[in-house]
Parts: structure tokens; sequence; C-alpha cells
């Protein structure tokens, strides 16, 4: 059986690296980005598309949502989501907790877990480290999470550390649960669990600690890009991976930006996904090479150049500025389905060049000059 994470080059200068992560769907080269498929989707792309054009080796499934809907009993007869979805590589499912959380006004928390009121039909769920365990086992993901309270921004020190510990016994159980459980569609699936402890460095040390101490696969750090300024989660970042085991995949969930991206690689994260390219792209946001377009702008009304002549994906040669531009304007999806499949494949590409370049041993220098290029507005 192949390692799980391999890592095939560290950075002389810094932190970055470049690895593999073997799964029974598949390889993931690392640093990678992961596009978002809440639903059982990534919006508006085809599973065709995000295999040969996006070029996405990982996909993420949301576990709150699918199992609201479809419900675990379509799931487990499809065979799981893989089936389901018709994906044949690699999948992470997130534990629910976030989405849980920030149903704040429809929710009662305990230790026990979390009663929460469906945002589809009010009806009421309760969801339990234990029982976020058992739907990730009947979803089937190959990367699943230990379930977590995630922190608002702001949050006060008393209160974050109270949500930490609870985590951290949460944690148990999810092992505890797992180690008693099978995997049910003959596939082997490696919890994950979760940093938290907001903004606070001592938290995050601690949690940090108890987290490497738990052995698992791989590691995650979540409750940040929830609003706190991105100096901060950059440091927090930094401070946690350098605790976490550099022989582990650290995901830092939730993250972001095309530079965020390229920040936290700098800072030892090898996984990373954000909703943030597909919500954008139907927003008319595009990320290129170049700079950031927003194409429902007057300026590109009579360009007729390609999308993104230095694009990654068929559409940004096959389409003008001037036609998307006009199906923004026109209300047509056409323009948000090439508007994703052109930042996803952006993305894609934005971390297999960064990979290249810490294989290259040139990561650093490559990062601070294409930067400030990256965030240019055009």
């Amino acid at each position: 059986m192949d390692k799980f994470f391999e890592i095939e080059k560290f950075s002389d200068s810094g932190k970055a690296r470049a690895g593999v992560i073997t799964t029974d769907h598949g390889k993931i080269q690392t640093p990678i980005f992961m596009p978002v498929g809440t639903v059982a989707s990534v919006k508006t792309v085809h599973q065709r598309e995000l295999k040969e054009d996006i070029k996405a080796q990982i996909i993420l499934g949301n576990t709150y949502h699918l199992y609201l809907r479809p419900g675990m009993d379509i799931m487990q007869q499809a065979g799981g989501l893989h089936k389901f979805m018709n994906w044949d590589r690699p999948i992470l499912t997130d534990s629910g907790g976030y989405q849980v959380f920030s149903l704040s006004s429809s929710r009662k928390m305990n230790e026990e877990g979390v009663k929460f009121k469906s945002h589809i039909d009010g009806s009421y769920h309760m969801i339990s480290p234990e029982k976020s365990m058992e739907i990730q086992r009947k979803i089937g993901a190959d990367i699943f999470m230990a379930f977590d309270e995630c922190t608002p921004f702001p949050c006060e020190y008393n209160l974050a550390k109270k949500s930490m510990e609870l985590t951290h016994r949460w944690l148990k159980r999810c092992i505890d649960w797992t180690q008693n459980n099978p995997e049910i569609y003959g596939h082997k699936q490696h919890l994950f669990p979760i940093v938290q402890g907001s903004v606070y460095s001592d938290l995050r040390k601690i949690s940090a600690e108890v987290i490497s101490e738990a052995g698992a696969s791989g590691n995650a750090i979540g409750g940040l890009s929830v609003g706190e300024p991105e100096e901060e989660m950059y440091r927090i970042t930094n401070e946690v991976t350098d605790i976490l085991p550099k022989d582990k995949p650290r995901y830092l969930m939730g993250v972001g930006t095309p530079w965020n991206i390229l920040e936290s690689i700098g800072l030892g994260v090898d996984m990373m996904d954000c909703v943030m390219p597909t919500r954008n792209a139907r927003n008319g946001m595009l990320f290129t090479w170049n700079g950031v377009i927003n194409i429902k702008n007057e300026k590109w009304k009579k360009d007729f150049s390609p999308l993104d002549p230095s694009g990654a994906s068929y559409v940004d040669f096959e389409y003008s500025k001037a036609y998307v531009r006009h199906l923004f304007v026109a209300k047509e999806y056409l323009g948000k389905q090439i508007a994703s499949l052109h930042n996803l494949a952006f993305y894609l590409d934005l971390v297999r060049v960064a990979r290249e370049h810490i294989l290259a041993g040139d990561f650093y220098e490559w990062k601070n000059s294409i930067i400030p290029q990256l965030k240019t507005r055009l």
C-alpha cells in the first residue's frame, strides 16, 4: 500500500512543500486547491469539465446539505457519493459543523451535539460527533472531517477557549466511533481533525498540539477566513504549521483569494478550498494571471479579444470579453458557466504552477513577484 502522504520536496528558504496524497480513488499532487461541490455538484460545472478542463484532482462535498437532501437512504442506495454523482476521483467532506453553526438563530448546542432546524423544510435534526461520522461514512468520502465548533470573528477569549475544548472532546468521540464502525464501500476513509482557537496564539498552540497527538492521516486548520484581517490569518496559520506534523498533509479550510492561496502555501499548507472562484464567477468577477476583471464593466463592451489569452480553459479562447459581458448583462446562464469554468481552471493552474516553482526551488521569489500582479484590478 502506498503511503498516504509523501513529500517530494521541501523549500530551502521556507515551509512550502510539494507532495503527493494517495487515496483509493487516486493520487493528489500538493499543494492543491479543491473545488467545492456542496450538494453533489460544483455549481454550473459538469463532472467531465471538472476532470478534463479544470483538471480538479479532488472535490468537496458538504455533509449538512447532503444529509438533508438527497438524504442518506438515497446516498447508500446509489453506492455512495462517488457513484451518485459519477466522480471517480477523490472526495473530501466537511463535518457539517460550519453550516450548523452558521444557523445561529435556529440551533441549540450542548455537550451532546447540535439540534438545528432544516433550512429546507423547517424540520428539526440533531448532529452529534457520532452522527456526523455516520453520515460521512454513508457519503463515503476519501477524506472526512472531525465534527468541530467553528467560532465566529470576533470571538471573546473565554468563548474561544470553551469552544476549542468542546471541539477536542468531540474529536475523541469521532475517533472512537470511526474505530468501531468500518467503511461501507470498500475504500479507505481518512479522518482529519481540526485545529481551532480563534485568533489567540496560546489557544491555537494548545489545539495544534492536541490535534497532532491524535495521530490522524492529516490535519486541518479551521476557524480562519471568517472575517479576520488577512495578516491575522497568516500569523495563526504560520504558528499552527510550526506545530502540526511535517509528514502529514495540512488543510487550511475555506481559503481563499489567489494571493491567500499562494501566501498559505508559503506557510506550509498543502490543501485549500473555497467557494470564491465559483461564487465570484457568478457575479462576473474573473481571476487571471494579469489581475482581476469585472466582466460586467462597460470597458469590455467592445473588447473582442479572447476572454483570457493566458487562461487554462477552452472558454478562455472560444469566447470574447465582449460576448461574456453581453451574457451577464442579458442575465444569460451561459455567462455564469463560462466564468465558473474560467475561475476554477485558473485556480487549479495557479497551484500547479506554484508546485512547479517549489520543485524548481524558486517559489518565494516567484510568489512575491506574482502577487501584486494577481491583485491588480483590470
